[in-house]
């Protein structure tokens, strides 16, 4: 099993994103990235370079898929760093309320 660890910038990242989704939020990262979380699936990708943040992995999930979390793994230490949340509207991606383009 493995431990989440967040990145100081993704308080305000999630600030960016209505409440209402941050419990789905919380809950999607549980259920997917404590256990296994550099295998690849359908919704668990790793990442082309450049990416936000410098992240090795990317999830997506939500409605219609509009979440991004960008993440790397230490597998010594057993830890998930987040180190952006975002939300994808249309072709923009949007972390903390800017848009980012690589």
């Amino acid at each position: 099993m493995f431990e989440l660890g967040f990145a100081p910038e993704t308080v305000e990242h999630l600030v960016a994103i209505e409440r209402k989704h941050h419990r789905l939020i919380q809950k999607t990262l549980d259920e997917q990235l404590l256990y296994a979380p550099d295998q690849e699936t359908r919704n668990r990708k790793p990442v082309e370079q450049p990416a936000p943040f410098g992240a090795t992995w990317e999830l997506r999930f939500g409605p219609g898929n509009c979440f991004r979390v960008f993440y790397e793994v230490d597998n010594n230490e057993r830890v998930v760093w987040i180190l952006a949340i975002g939300i994808k509207v249309r072709d923009r991606l949007l972390i903390g309320g800017e848009e980012f383009n690589p």
